[in-house]
């Protein structure tokens, strides 16, 4: 299994390395929806539980929208917050907030540091839509350390497109870090992964 989830995350890597280099987001945003599908499909370490894979046909994420595609600066003059997380497989995972985004018509996120081995930035979001058409506990926008990393480092780039489901949205065995209340923007995210699969 470890080997597998390896394998996973490379994949990841090399996806999101394509992602930052081709110059149209929308063409980018395809490319990522199409890899996804595969590895949820056919990869052994996908979140996917194994008896449903073969009835599996696609994640539900909705078209590209380029209003909720933002570069941003990281405010950084905020208090220090600190969280630790416990999960089933990585005991604690302590977090530290570094700043907070900003995003026009949305609302303001709190940008952490992953304070352990490798480090990484990590950006949930719980919106409007969550526990209706979004999964109830939030979305992942950003996971630098698995690889789910849109840009930087100025700026980063917020694209909510992008906002996908953790591995516990599908299978329970997996333990996720939800959105914490700084994470929690009342707007409703039409866009990204929806909780449903098709």
């Amino acid at each position: 299994m470890s080997l597998d989830v390896l394998d996973w995350r490379r994949q990841v890597f090399a996806l999101y390395a394509e992602v930052r280099a081709t110059p149209d987001p929308a063409t980018a945003h395809r490319r990522w929806r199409e890899a996804r599908d595969e590895l949820f499909a056919l990869h052994p370490a996908s979140p996917i539980p194994a008896d449903e894979r073969p009835t599996f046909t696609g994640l539900d994420i909705a078209a590209y929208d380029p209003a909720f595609r933002f570069e941003v600066p990281v405010d950084t003059a905020v208090d220090a917050k600190r969280m630790e997380v416990p999960t089933g497989t990585d005991g604690i995972v302590p977090f530290e907030r570094i700043g907070v985004v900003h995003l026009p018509d949305v609302g303001d996120l709190d940008v952490w540091w992953v304070a352990s081995y490798g480090g990484g930035v990590f950006l949930p979001m719980k919106d409007g839509l969550a526990g209706t058409e979004t999964y109830g506990g939030g979305r992942y926008v950003l996971d630098t350390i698995k690889g789910a990393d849109l840009g930087g480092p100025a700026r980063l780039v917020v694209d909510l497109n992008f906002a996908y489901n953790p591995s516990c949205a599908y299978d329970p065995a997996w333990a996720c870090p939800l959105a914490p209340p700084g994470n929690v923007v009342h707007a409703p995210v039409p866009v990204g992964e929806r909780h449903r699969r098709s």
